[in-house]
């Protein structure tokens, strides 16, 4: 048997192994953002560095807000540079080193030291969210197009398990540095050092087997920001790439509920629902195995539904989570409603990935997943600074701020239905 025959839902000429190199950079850096993001350094940041301060998780969206209006202002020169000098992987072992660096970084700050965790935050966001796109952007080289979303949710429900074996690390550290009669102070800089060794250990095999396709050789001529200035003036009006353009504005608004989520989740435990440290942990550890599943099963379900109707259902998901997460006054309901949120967002994540994968015209991969990387980062901006600023102006009401940011989902679905995934595919194809 031919690996082709063996391996049906991938591109000519790629072998499982590579698939698996690809899928392993999401199991890499998954860790950062389920410790750093969504499950301990928030947290910590919130309570201890900035004392618990009334501005203090304004203060922690406004530095990740930073990071990702970088990543905004950069991801499609980013992208189109590296569609043109064949740099997809050369940039993403920058912001891989960049990441990992910035991660370690985190260690230096303890309490009072705001303006050092600040720093390495946004140098850490930054590199992760550069290197997110870099690695979308082999997708559709690697699997075909019937396949996107099954090939996209192994790499994402990947993802999540690498999450889970970041966070465990971390949490089996703490329990043990608790154990000790250890404050957070001295353990949780020891869960950077973690996060960042685990996360370059497991990127390894992405460097090593991840092959580099150059499309088109002859782009090189054509400076990054003249192609970007091209196929942002194809976007407007009823150009060929009106679905993409219509898409990435749906992405803008959903994706600022979800990223509000990633980014409070923790936050939202101990201030709104009263969980410890060990409790909020071990809700995102067991939320991390409900996404996996998600972004799995859901991966295959996407390809036989169509990408559309797939979003149109996760979406539908977030809007019910986010009301029983409002009305949840007991720790049994919020545990129903994260565990819905872990389905969704491991299916609503892959999905999005795989129709950019779809609408993308194949010699410009890098700079259509810099596009997509743009609008996810501006959600990113525009949900966790949503929420911050409702906690602030409420003097901390948590439930409401979760209640204004959910409405994000419903403009989503609302804009999602004008995207005609067949139409804009066969566009990019032209």
């Amino acid at each position: 048997m031919t690996d082709r025959e063996a391996a049906p839902s991938l591109r000519p000429g790629v072998r499982r192994r590579e698939v698996w190199a690809w899928a392993m950079y999401d199991f890499a850096n998954s860790g950062y953002t389920t410790v750093v993001i969504t499950a301990i350094f928030n947290a910590y940041f919130v309570a201890a560095i900035a004392g618990g301060a009334p501005w203090a998780t304004f203060a922690w969206t406004a530095a990740l807000a930073a990071s990702y209006a970088l990543i905004l202002l950069s991801a499609p020169f980013v992208g189109a540079w590296a569609d043109a000098h064949g740099a997809k992987k050369r940039l993403l072992a920058f912001t891989t080193a960049g990441c990992v660096l910035g991660t370690a970084g985190l260690a230096l700050a303890g309490p009072g030291d705001i303006g050092v965790a600040i720093g390495f935050l946004v140098l850490s966001n930054y590199c992760f969210g550069s290197g997110e796109n870099l690695i979308a952007a082999f997708l559709p080289e690697l699997a075909d197009d019937d396949s996107l979303g099954k090939v996209s949710g192994w790499g994402w429900s990947l993802g999540y398990l690498g999450g889970l074996g970041s966070l465990g690390a971390c949490l089996a550290y703490i329990t043990w540095a608790e154990g000790q009669g250890h404050a957070a102070a001295d353990y949780v800089p020891v869960t950077m050092l973690i996060t960042a060794l685990l996360f370059a250990l497991a990127s390894a095999p992405t460097f090593l087997l991840l092959r580099e396709r150059k499309t088109a050789p002859a782009a090189a001529s054509m400076p990054a920001w003249t192609r970007v200035r091209h196929t942002l003036h194809a976007l407007r009006g009823s150009g060929p790439y009106r679905d993409m353009r219509r898409f990435m504005l749906c992405v803008v608004f959903y994706q600022a509920g979800i990223q509000a989520v990633i980014a409070l989740a923790a936050i939202y435990a101990v201030e709104a629902m009263g969980f410890s440290t060990k409790e909020t942990i071990g809700l995102i550890f067991v939320v991390n195995i409900t996404a996996a599943v998600g972004a799995f099963g859901f991966g295959y379900l996407q390809d036989r539904i169509g990408h559309g109707r797939a979003i149109a259902l996760t979406l539908g998901g977030w809007i019910v989570m986010i009301l029983l997460a409002w009305a949840a006054t007991r720790p049994p309901l919020f545990w129903l409603a994260a565990n819905i949120a872990g389905l969704c967002l491991g299916a609503s994540q892959s999905a999005g990935r795989a129709l950019v994968g779809y609408l993308a015209p194949p010699d410009r991969h890098g700079e259509f997943f810099g596009l997509w990387g743009l609008a996810v980062k501006l959600s990113s901006i525009l949900g966790p600074l949503t929420y911050g600023a409702v906690t602030w102006l409420t003097g901390g009401d948590h439930r409401l701020a979760i209640l204004i940011t959910g409405s994000y989902f419903v403009v989503g679905l609302v804009i999602l239905a004008g995207v005609d995934p067949e139409r804009g595919h066969r566009s990019a194809q032209s």
